[in-house]
């Protein structure tokens, strides 16, 4: 909270009149965040793709253009969420629906018979939550991609490893 203030250039008790706690404060910024950056809307087109193959295109392109824009406050929280409970707290409820997502995408592949062989619901929702972890993006824009390419080839690789061969 003491950054906070330092970087906003108020006292640490003006924070505290406007955040209760650290967990507010984090609450706070990921719903703005998320406002601002239009979360709901950038993943729309994933529910409202005509087939699986281009839900998953929709899915690595939001998905990487969303990162490029809250990546640095999402390594911050995962960094923080190894010693502070109010950190961890968030970073368990951003991880809840990360996943729910990616099981609701994975679900609509097994239902519409595409998932790939090998493949469990359970063990593609954890491949995919793993393959869009914030280490992986954060390593793609570290090396210079952008989020075009990265959704670009992000996609090429969710349609590899989780789409059945056309037949």
């Amino acid at each position: 909270m003491a950054a906070v203030a330092e970087r906003a250039g108020v006292s640490r008790r003006a924070v505290y009149l406007h955040f209760a706690s650290r967990a507010d404060l984090v609450s706070e910024l990921f719903g703005y965040v998320n406002e601002i950056e239009d979360i709901e809307g950038r993943f729309a087109a994933v529910g409202d793709a005509p087939d699986p193959a281009t839900a998953l295109d929709a899915f690595a392109r939001a998905h990487a253009h969303f990162m490029a824009a809250v990546l640095p406050a999402s390594l911050a929280v995962e960094r923080e969420a190894r010693t502070d409970p109010d950190a961890a707290r968030h970073w368990d409820t951003a991880m809840y629906w990360r996943d729910a997502t990616n099981r609701a995408l994975v679900e609509r592949l097994a239902r519409e018979g595409v998932l790939a062989p090998g493949w469990t619901i359970d063990t593609a929702s954890d491949m995919l939550l793993a393959l869009i972890a914030n280490g992986v993006t954060a390593t793609l824009f570290d090396r210079g991609w952008t989020p075009d390419q990265v959704g670009e080839h992000t996609s090429r690789l969710l349609r590899s490893t989780f789409l059945a061969p056309a037949r």
